[in-house]
This record gives C-alpha cells, sequence and structure tokens, in this order.
C-alpha cells in the first residue's frame, strides 16, 4: 500500500475488496493437534477465510473479501476476480494476491513420490529443461484500480491487466495432478 501511494487510514469505511488465494491451511492443522487447547479465537483466526477476512476487519474495508483455493492458480484467479470486481463496479480499489506457507511435509512428501517436484529442487519455470515444481513460502499481494482512476489520481502505473479469464481442462488433462 505503501509503495501504491494509498494512505491507509482513508481506506476505512471504503469499497476495497480483498481478494487471497491460499491453497491450504498448514497453520490450522498445527494450530489443532491438541482438541484441549482448542478456544473461540484459535478458531476465528486460522481458517483460510480469515486471511481476506482479517485484512478488511483491520483496515475497515467495506467491499468484498474473498479468500479462494484454486491449487497452484490461486492467486492469479484472486486478481481475476478483483479486476471483475473493479469492472462491476462492486469496489474502487482492490487489493489482490496469494499467500503459502509450508509449515507440514505431507503435500512435499506425496507430490516427490508422485516425481512433481522438481528433483533438484530447483525452478525452471519456462525453461525446456524443466523438471517438476518447487514449493516454497511466500506472499505477495499488488494494488489494482481502473486505469481511468488510476490515471487521473496520477498514481505510478506498474502495469495494465486488459483481459484474464479462468477455466479448467476437467478430464481432458489425464488426471487431476497432471499441469493444464
Amino acid at each position: 500500500l505503501e509503495d501504491a501511494g494509498v494512505d491507509v487510514t482513508q481506506l476505512d469505511g471504503s469499497a476495497t475488496g480483498v481478494f487471497i488465494g491460499q491453497w491450504l491451511s498448514d497453520f490450522e492443522g498445527r494450530l489443532f493437534t491438541d482438541p484441549e487447547a482448542v478456544d473461540f479465537y484459535m478458531t476465528t483466526g486460522s481458517g483460510r477465510y480469515c486471511t481476506s477476512g482479517r485484512l478488511s476487519y483491520l483496515l475497515g474495508l467495506r467491499g468484498p473479501s474473498l479468500t479462494l483455493d484454486t491449487a497452484c492458480s490461486s492467486s492469479l484467479v484472486a486478481i481475476h476476480l478483483a479486476v471483475r470486481s473493479l469492472r462491476s463496479g462492486e469496489c474502487t480499489l482492490a487489493l489482490a494476491g496469494g499467500v503459502n506457507i509450508i509449515l507440514q511435509p505431507h503435500i512435499s512428501v506425496a507430490y516427490s513420490q508422485s516425481r512433481m517436484m522438481a528433483p533438484d529442487g530447483r525452478c525452471k519455470f519456462g525453461d525446456a529443461s524443466g523438471d517438476g515444481y518447487v514449493r516454497s513460502d511466500g506472499a505477495g499481494v499488488v494494488v489494482l484500480k481502473l486505469l481511468e482512476q488510476a490515471r487521473a489520481d496520477g498514481d505510478r502505473i506498474y502495469a495494465v491487466i486488459r483481459g484474464s479469464a479462468v477455466n479448467n481442462d476437467g478430464h481432458s488433462s489425464g488426471s487431476m495432478g497432471t499441469p493444464s
């Protein structure tokens, strides 16, 4: 928000939307290993839904607030939905992105066993030598606004999203684990 020149204090009550892609909730799984220690605040603060909800709550945002899970495409689908929300007038500003933190090994183990992971642990996206994917921790959010409004506000514009789409290959890809 700081890089985008957005004054956080001016967002309270605004029609700002939050769209966050998050695949798993390893934190939730670790948190609830002891049922005797569970309390109300643990349940309301650890589910995937609270990723976007917490931002909306803390900043006083009144636009859409969605945490969505489409596996590897979650952050891109979040951006797609944010753009649609802006274009429809549902929100005037959108925070969109994704988050992942790996706290448990089960997914990495299963994907390694099925040969989905790069054997050398190196990401080679777009390279002919690519031989699997690499899991990592990370978070990223972009601030989105309609182009006309960004220009009128004198915002620094890093990129323009001209269009986007979401689809699914159904069973044509061979299996649920085969990339689209």
